[in-house]
């Protein structure tokens, strides 16, 4: 017995999938849960929650707003070189 599918099918079942696994994919995040909103603070996983937030704070992020804003420049801007195409691109 022989089954046969049609492409029709099998592209549904791919974009079907595809979508699913972006779903799953988007659930969560990284990071513990939230305590509940009456809970008392708790001190000792604070400490430790402050000091890696601060080591964290140092090392620069992609996701930073300031990223970069405060570094100096990395190297000095160099010579323009001549290009073929200079011609037609300051033709102003």
């Amino acid at each position: 017995m022989k089954l046969t599918s049609s492409p029709a099918s099998s592209r549904w079942a791919i974009v079907l999938l595809s979508v699913a696994v972006l779903v799953l994919a988007g659930c969560g995040r990284k990071a513990g849960l939230d305590p509940p909103p009456n809970a008392p603070p708790q001190p000792a996983a604070a400490a430790q929650g402050d000091a890696a937030a601060a080591q964290q704070a140092s090392q620069p992020s992609v996701f930073d707003p300031s990223y970069g804003a405060n570094a100096p420049p990395v190297a000095a801007k160099g010579s323009k070189k001549p290009f073929a195409l200079d011609p037609l691109l300051n033709s102003n």
